[in-house]
């Protein structure tokens, strides 16, 4: 059981923050603040959200994107840091399941996730 006053600082955090409904096998973009020194920017990082997990303010997704000489790349994202400015779903992917980390072993053509089409 959760201390209520705890849950209540969580839900004023959560209300703050503009985030879409999306789950595993969607393709998101997120814009993350990137500090240098004493410069500050923002740098897209799109690919296949593979993973969600956590609750409240403590969730998680894990985005995975192929890099240069098709090597995957993964990052591990708390959805309400301020270092995500915003969070777009590009599509929406036709999937069974919650945890995609099957993809990790897949390559080329074999990782790509049909397009969910909605009538």
């Amino acid at each position: 059981m959760r201390n209520k006053y705890i849950e209540n600082f969580e839900k004023a955090q959560v209300s703050e923050k503009n985030i879409p409904d999306f789950r595993a096998g969607d393709t998101v973009r997120l814009a993350v603040t990137i500090k240098e020194g004493d410069k500050t920017r923002v740098q897209n990082y799109e690919g296949v959200c593979i993973a969600k997990r956590g609750q409240g303010t403590g969730q998680t997704i894990t985005v995975r994107k192929i890099g240069a000489n098709s090597v995957g790349i993964e990052r591990i994202f708390p959805i309400y840091s301020d270092s995500i400015n915003e969070i777009a779903v590009i599509r929406r992917g036709r999937v069974r399941r919650a945890k995609l980390f099957y993809l990790r072993d897949l390559a080329g053509k074999a990782a790509r996730i049909k397009e969910l089409r909605r009538k």
